[in-house]
């Protein structure tokens, strides 16, 4: 099982960016992939998630800014992020699980590298 997360950069507030997470030996239609992240200094957060039917959940740190989505013809999690601040940069991580509790990083066994995101004022 692997995941490679990727779409990182550096943006102005209120700019946007889609981060990709691309799994390879296990099909996302049977998993829940999740995004977390991770700022300096401070615990890793989860931030979206989407299961097996296809339900997503969202903190409200997060709800109505950022939108997470799945291709499963590619194998791959988008997490959508419009509207960024400066609070939304950190290293932002995928990570997969068959049940996995949506938003605690300890249930979640399989995790890609971190990709940076950093937001300017």
């Amino acid at each position: 099982v692997q995941l490679q997360a990727s779409g990182g950069g550096l943006v102005q507030s209120g700019g946007s960016l889609r981060l990709s997470c691309a799994a390879s030996g296990f099909s996302s239609d049977y998993y829940t992939i999740g995004w977390f992240r991770q700022a300096p200094g401070k615990e890793r957060e989860g931030i979206a998630c989407i299961d097996s039917d296809g339900s997503t959940y969202y903190p409200d740190s997060v709800k109505g800014r950022f939108t997470i989505t799945s291709d499963n013809a590619k194998n791959t999690v988008y997490l959508q992020m419009n509207n960024l601040r400066p609070e939304d940069t950190a290293e932002y991580y995928c990570a997969a699980d068959l049940l996995p509790i949506c938003y605690d990083k300890r249930s979640y066994d399989y995790w890609g590298q971190g990709t940076l995101v950093t937001v300017s004022s």
